[in-house]
């Protein structure tokens, strides 16, 4: 959507054109509708939902992301708030229950049917980012005994009620998962086969307390287009499907941006969001950072006489910190983003470690080149041996430091992303100064 459409839906709100707002909700899609009421704040935003029609009502809602749904729930009463609720997937409930004030949650949960309220209880059973907060329960099942004429007139019969009929969950007795069978086989297999003989028994499948990134991942991986979810003692309970796995992978993308750039993540709209909001978002972060900074500080006044001696090694401080937190960043990156999506494990930290210096000491040659005929021509070949040499020795510790300490995070349980690029960079600042006094010491005698 452009930005003269954008800006349109606000300027109706602004004027309480009602009979406007209706005619450009008409001519816009649902996903492009609840864009727009994202920018707005909550207040402003339910005046233009309360015009949908009912049967885009929630469709608009469930594009919203949960803390966008509470604000429009806020604003509504009695049935309307009930009827959204009671028509929403049993998984989008839940993670919106989950995530609501106790108020919002308490009113929710007691609005609903009772066989609603068991499905979303039940879904709130499991842990926050589980598998089985976003699996849904309303599927087909299918039993391995069934024919495929019988079992498409179970598909007719309860497929209207289910989110997903594509791929379709066969069981055995006590709904122990045998594997899965597509919409697609079963229509073109003759109807007197039974499904134990076509069932995909090789079909990959995911534990309810799984994390749920994990099961998103292997969903992109296989191409699926939804996992069967199982218990502990393997009874099929529901399916996490691709669009929640495509919401789960946006979000953790967005956070580990987040934190890679020295920031706490934000679910909400950007626009939407207040400027204090972001300020805590960051400032966090920042006071962090700086108290790691005095490092480098600490590590100038040890070596102020080294600087007083030879004044020309100053000049060249910027370009090594500079360039040693730019390796260190790129490598902590690239860690961080084959850990997302499980192409380095743990384990692998030693063939890492090797790989990326390597890499280092590669880096810091081909700079180290053009370190010396800068520094020959500023300062002379003295002063350029010693920054050359500095450049390939942080270059080389740094895409140590930038591949280790995702890792090691991993290794103790803290996200890998909060000591991704900033924070490889400050602790890079600081011992690449150590390591080009002492080379400086060393090469030059002082």
């Amino acid at each position: 959507m452009d930005g003269e459409r954008a800006e349109e839906l606000t300027d109706l709100v602004e004027d309480n054109d009602l009979t406007g707002i209706r005619l450009w909700l008409a001519e816009h899609r649902p996903h492009e509708i609840a864009d727009e009421l994202a920018r707005m704040p909550g207040r402003d935003a339910i005046i233009p939902f309360r015009l949908l029609d009912k049967d885009r009502e929630l469709e608009v809602f469930e594009e919203l992301d949960p803390g966008q749904q509470q604000a429009i729930l806020l604003g509504l009463r009695g049935t309307d708030f009930h009827d959204i609720l009671e028509e929403m997937d049993p998984d989008d409930r839940a993670r919106l229950i989950g995530e609501a004030p106790a108020k919002i949650a308490t009113r929710a949960l007691a609005g609903l049917s009772p066989a609603e309220r068991k499905m979303t209880a039940a879904l709130l059973g499991y842990p926050e980012d589980s598998v089985g907060r976003y699996m849904t329960p309303e599927t087909v099942i299918l039993h391995r005994d069934l024919t495929v004429g019988r079992a498409l007139e179970v598909v007719r019969a309860k497929g209207a009620d289910a989110e997903t009929i594509y791929t379709l969950p066969v069981v055995s007795d006590g709904r122990r998962l045998v594997g899965t069978i597509t919409l697609s086989d079963l229509v073109v297999s003759d109807d007197d086969r039974v499904l134990k003989d076509l069932v995909d028994v090789f079909a990959p499948r995911v534990g309810a307390s799984e994390p749920v990134e994990d099961a998103a991942r292997l969903i992109q991986e296989a191409n699926l287009v939804s996992l069967p979810v199982v218990d502990s003692e393997d009874r099929f309970v529901g399916l996490f499907t691709f669009d929640d796995a495509l919401e789960v992978i946006e979000a953790a993308d967005s956070e580990d941006m987040a934190r890679q750039s020295g920031a706490s993540p934000i679910d909400d709209h950007y626009v939407s969001v207040g400027v204090l909001r972001l300020v805590g978002a960051r400032v966090v972060w920042l006071l962090l950072l700086i108290a790691a900074a005095t490092l480098t500080v600490n590590v100038m006044q040890v070596y102020e006489a080294t600087l007083e001696e030879v004044t020309a090694l100053a000049m060249f401080v910027p370009m090594l910190i500079g360039t040693g937190g730019n390796v260190g960043a790129q490598s902590a990156t690239a860690i961080v983003r084959a850990l997302a999506v499980g192409e380095v494990r743990v384990r692998d930290l030693p063939s890492v470690l090797w790989k990326e210096s390597r890499v280092g000491l590669l880096l810091g040659v081909a700079l180290a080149g053009v370190a010396l005929a800068i520094g020959t021509l500023l300062v002379g070949f003295d002063i350029a041996v010693v920054v050359a040499l500095s450049v390939i020795a942080i270059c080389t510790w740094a895409a140590i430091i930038g591949s280790a300490m995702p890792l090691l995070a991993r290794k103790v349980g803290v996200d890998p992303a909060v000591v991704s690029s900033p924070m490889v960079a400050t602790l890079v600042d600081a011992t690449g100064l150590l390591i080009y006094f002492s080379v400086a010491r060393m090469v030059l005698g002082l």
